[in-house]
């Protein structure tokens, strides 16, 4: 199988926008370019074109789940199913979760995971990919829409790959925070061997035992240069782990750019986005498409 820099993968033999298989999820594995196999699943929009049965008229979601996640649980299949109501859903398993191939790098290499997904919903039709990433998937959204570039054609033959708006919910603004328990205990299952087991048998999930070398970009630092993409930040002020200074870091980072949304009694991340919360974050997505 022939993968180019970009993480381009052989396409699916289904054609998920035809008249006969209109409809039909789609379930298979990419292939990064750094050779994980990522399990991935496409869901077509729920509803059918007027006047065409192309999903090309509509946008595809490509959620990224939050850690220990995967494209099987209940509350990411949730966020699919309402996305659906908007256009064509593409949900995957980050590396180390799941099905997936690899280890966890808790946010650093997934961001090749990601780009692998958003060529893949082009490659299926869509015109308008919109990225919305939760917790450790908001950080992953952040960094690959300033690494993963429309308007530079250049770059390592990447703009397949790119997003043409960005939601991130539930994010950090900078790495190793420990100032809430939720975050020191997760620094606790990543760092330390029998944390990483509990990593493995108790949430499925297999955690890369090296630390980062070198650190990556942060998401803070990462948002400035996704302008002009529309970016959409989106936090609860109820957050067990991450308080509202990391939000509004992120949204002083893209002064007048970003739009930022505190989300009044929300908790963390996918578990805690009310039905509600998903539509009009549906609705913003279809309301910058341009």
């Amino acid at each position: 199988m022939h993968i180019d820099p970009a993480g381009r993968v052989v396409r699916s033999t289904a054609i998920p926008h035809s008249e006969t298989n209109r409809g039909t999820p789609i379930r298979t594995f990419l292939h990064t370019v750094d050779g994980v196999t990522i399990d991935s699943v496409y869901d077509p929009p729920a509803f059918v074109y007027d006047a065409s049965p192309s999903p090309s008229r509509g946008p595809v979601f490509v959620v990224a789940h939050g850690f220990t996640g995967d494209a099987d649980r209940p509350h990411v299949r949730r966020v699919a199913e309402t996305f659906a109501q908007y256009g064509g859903v593409v949900t995957f398993s980050f590396r180390g979760h799941g099905a997936s191939g690899g280890a966890s790098t808790v946010g650093d290499r997934e961001v090749l995971d990601l780009a692998a997904a958003v060529e893949w919903a082009r490659s299926l039709g869509h015109a308008r990919v919109v990225t919305v990433g939760f917790s450790m998937g908001g950080s992953v959204v952040l960094r690959h829409a300033a690494l993963y570039r429309a308007d530079e054609s250049g770059r390592e033959g990447r703009t397949d790959a790119h997003s043409d708006a960005v939601v991130s919910v539930s994010a950090p603004a900078r790495w190793y925070y420990r100032g809430t328990a939720p975050m020191r205990k997760l620094h606790w299952l990543v760092t330390r061997p029998e944390g990483r087991l509990v990593g493995r048998y108790g949430f499925r999930t297999r955690i890369h035992h090296k630390e980062w070398d070198p650190v990556p970009l942060s998401p803070v630092a990462a948002v400035p240069g996704i302008a002009p993409t529309p970016l959409l930040i989106v936090h609860g002020d109820r957050d067990g782990y991450f308080p509202l200074d990391h939000p509004r870091m992120l949204a002083d980072a893209a002064p007048g750019h970003a739009e930022l949304w505190l989300e009044h009694g929300m908790g963390h991340a996918e578990n805690a986005a009310p039905d509600e919360l998903l539509r009009r974050i549906g609705d913003w997505a279809v309301s910058r498409d341009g």
